[in-house]
């Protein structure tokens, strides 16, 4: 009898929803297994990357992010359109950092405007994504919808206590809603059943888990959104079988490991291709968990992520994907200089110098100085080890610095091998 392989059995299946309208438009979800488990059931979409634009020009990006789009920061429709011609975009996903009202605080109106422009300058899918502050993105969203009527947007996030107004918009306006929760499986259920009671379809909606950049959360939303698949696809929850989209540009970027220069953590490596990396690794690692729909920032991030895609999906060789291409100058950082004095101890040669007939005598001498010291206690006794070092011409404070130990730490090798202190210095300073 022939091996056979354990398949996991499911019970369900992640609708496929259709983001955008016209030959543009982008299906995501289907999958009726786990991420890329294509041996045990069908993925039949391949998860898809929207690219973020900002209807601002950001001020605190670092360089190697600004540098891409430099040349039409302040011109959100320039930037979309390059996005797509230039980079090759299947999705733009617009910024509204403009509306914050602890920013800019534009009005509704503002927005839609901008949104407008925005869509004139493109023909893929489009997805605004708001401030997440639930009474200025009602109205926001409210008023885009309105604005845009038939498109079939992509807004977000949505979340319990806005539902009822932007839930109502979209239905009325023919759109698609993102489902926003606080990194919870209940919640994140609680809101679609809100939005499905208030009328909304579920083949208009999407989940937002909430997203953690790397090293900043991303082990929790990667638990969710695990928990979220499982649930979904082995328990056949239908209020779960939707697509996951992971807004995960804006966290990495504004992590501090991604923003800082050479001359403040050169042992971090290239600060272009550090925040490059750092998307493209935690992208990977959304993919794994089950999302559907990347939104992410730089365009060389993007085509490694893309490109990973279609490899362990197709199949092929990861050699034949390009390196990254740097935009900025080389950063030169002498990683020689920074490295501590390296530790030469050989534990195997202290073992065979251990005990010498010679050495135990002088153990036996010890009391004598000892004795004497005593009177002198109030003014802070010389050392044993320091009187030592001295009759060596050691110079005990740079040799505590280059070995990185401190004199206990001598008089404890020393005793515990069963060595003078002479003998121990004369080893850790080189003296034959």
């Amino acid at each position: 009898m022939g091996f056979e392989f354990y398949k996991e059995s499911y019970a369900g299946t992640v609708k496929q929803i259709t983001l955008g309208q016209g030959d543009k438009a982008v299906t995501v979800g289907g999958e009726s297994c786990y991420p890329f488990y294509t041996f045990e059931g069908k993925m039949p979409l391949k998860p898809r990357v929207a690219m973020e634009i900002w209807d601002m020009a950001p001020t605190e990006w670092p360089e190697a992010v600004v540098a891409p789009f430099k040349d039409v920061l302040n011109d959100p429709a320039a930037w979309a359109k390059k996005c797509v011609e230039e980079y090759g975009a299947e999705m733009i996903v617009l910024q509204l950092k403009s509306a914050d009202p602890n920013g800019d605080d534009a009005s509704p109106d503002q927005c839609a405007e901008t949104v407008q422009k925005v869509l004139d300058a493109i023909d893929v899918p489009l997805i605004i994504w708001a401030t997440a502050n639930v009474e200025k993105d009602e109205a926001v969203l409210k008023r885009i919808s309105e604005a845009c009527h038939g498109k079939n947007l992509v807004l977000g996030p949505v979340e319990d206590k806005n539902h009822k107004g932007i839930g109502a918009s979209v239905m009325a306006y023919g759109h698609t809603i993102i489902s926003s929760s606080p990194i919870d499986v209940n919640l994140a259920k609680q809101v679609n059943i809100l939005l499905e009671n208030l009328g909304v379809s579920m083949d208009k909606t999407i989940v937002d888990p909430t997203t953690g950049g790397l090293g900043y959360g991303m082990e929790y939303s990667y638990s969710v959104m695990e928990r979220l698949r499982m649930a979904a696809l082995q328990q056949g929850d239908d209020k779960l079988q939707l697509p996951i989209i992971n807004n995960l540009g804006n966290e990495i970027w504004k992590c501090k490991e991604a923003k800082q220069p050479v001359d403040e953590a050169p042992t971090l490596g290239d600060p272009e291709k550090r925040g490059i990396l750092m998307e493209a690794v935690g992208a990977v690692c959304y993919l794994m968990a089950g999302s559907d729909v990347l939104i992410m920032r730089h365009p060389e991030s993007i085509r490694l992520v893309k490109a990973f895609i279609d490899l362990i999906m197709d199949g092929g060789s990861a050699m034949d994907v390009a390196p990254i291409e740097k935009r900025l100058g080389a950063e030169e950082v002498d990683l020689a200089a920074l490295a501590p004095e390296p530790d030469l101890t050989i534990a195997e040669e202290e073992k065979k110098a251990a005990p010498k007939a010679a050495a135990k005598p002088a153990a036996a001498a010890k009391p004598a100085p000892a004795a004497a010291a005593k009177p002198a206690a109030a003014a802070a006794p010389e050392r044993e080890i320091d009187k030592v070092a001295k009759a060596l011409g050691l110079d005990l404070e740079k040799l505590l610095q280059a070995k990185q130990c401190s004199r206990e730490d001598i008089e404890h090798t020393a005793e515990k091998h069963n060595l003078t202190l002479e003998q121990t210095l004369k080893k850790l300073g080189g003296i034959n």
